[in-house]
């Protein structure tokens, strides 16, 4: 049934004087990790929700803080499980593990939804979870909404090389099979780790500076945290080549694979370009 078909059914109950029958799937849903916090905001409404994590009001590293706060949070404990008593329990395969194994135990409703770290398994997991909520076209909207701006992307790739490195904390760098390679890409600049396979690793101010990127890029959260793991980002040889080659992007929106990386991959493509012109 199309949308438009499905509203005007609605309508035409209401006028009847016919209830509308209850949206289908759980109704009472709870969420363990930040990842699942993003989904479940994204496809359902408050009123469904028992709670997110409490990561998930933490604006330096949730995208739906604003909708977290309208639903209540948990620590992630089978206690609370109990407490609330929700018909499906939403966990991250990496979080949470003495939780999902009593859950298991005790046969209540969970499902584990793996990391995304690329915009093919963000499709994935995004239907995954619409499935298992009864959501499956909000779900499509917001894929189809995320593959949109991808083609737009691809279709106006810079013609210049922009040769990065996400410099952060003690020097920690980005390499492939992370979702900031990924947003990088789409963004249509070049990982100057893309080489270095596994996740993370790190470089030191002589790797860096052989490496010869571009531009800089800074964890917003970790630039605004001066400390004793932030002082190699202030090496005074790195000051003086990247002063104004530095940008600093959103970790919201790079520590969960979410149809908005997206949009973050729009954002930091416009800081590239500005850095570039020396801006």
């Amino acid at each position: 049934m199309s949308r438009k078909l499905h509203v005007a059914l609605g309508w035409a109950l209401l006028w009847a004087g016919v209830a509308p029958a209850a949206d289908p799937g759980p109704q009472h849903v709870m969420s363990l990790s930040m990842c699942t916090d993003d989904l479940l905001l994204e496809l359902l409404p408050p009123e469904r929700i028992a709670s997110v994590s409490y990561y998930a009001r933490d604006h330096t590293i949730s995208y739906q803080w604003p909708q977290a706060a309208k639903v209540p949070i948990n620590w992630g404990t089978v206690e609370e499980v109990l407490a609330q008593r929700p018909d499906l329990v939403l966990a991250g395969t990496y979080t949470t593990p003495a939780a999902r194994s009593l859950l298991k135990k005790m046969h209540w409703p969970l499902l584990e939804i793996p990391p995304a770290a690329d915009f093919d398994e963000i499709r994935a997991v995004t239907r995954q979870v619409a499935h298992a909520l009864a959501r499956e076209a909000a779900g499509e909207v917001l894929i189809e909404k995320m593959d949109s701006t991808l083609r737009a992307l691809a279709a106006t790739k810079p013609l210049q090389l922009i040769r990065v490195a996400a410099w952060g904390e003690g020097g920690s760098i980005p390499g492939k099979g992370t979702m900031f390679d990924t947003i990088l890409n789409a963004a249509g600049g070049v990982n100057v780790a893309s080489s270095l396979s596994g996740g993370y690793t790190s470089f030191d101010v002589e790797q860096l500076l052989a490496a010869r990127p571009d531009i800089l890029a800074y964890a917003g959260n970790v630039s605004d945290t001066p400390g004793l793991n932030t002082d190699l980002a202030q090496h005074p040889v790195i000051r003086k080549l990247y002063a104004t080659r530095r940008v600093t992007y959103p970790s919201a929106l790079y520590n969960c694979g979410v149809v908005e990386s997206a949009d973050a991959a729009v954002t930091l493509r416009a800081n590239l370009l500005q850095a570039m012109r020396g801006s």
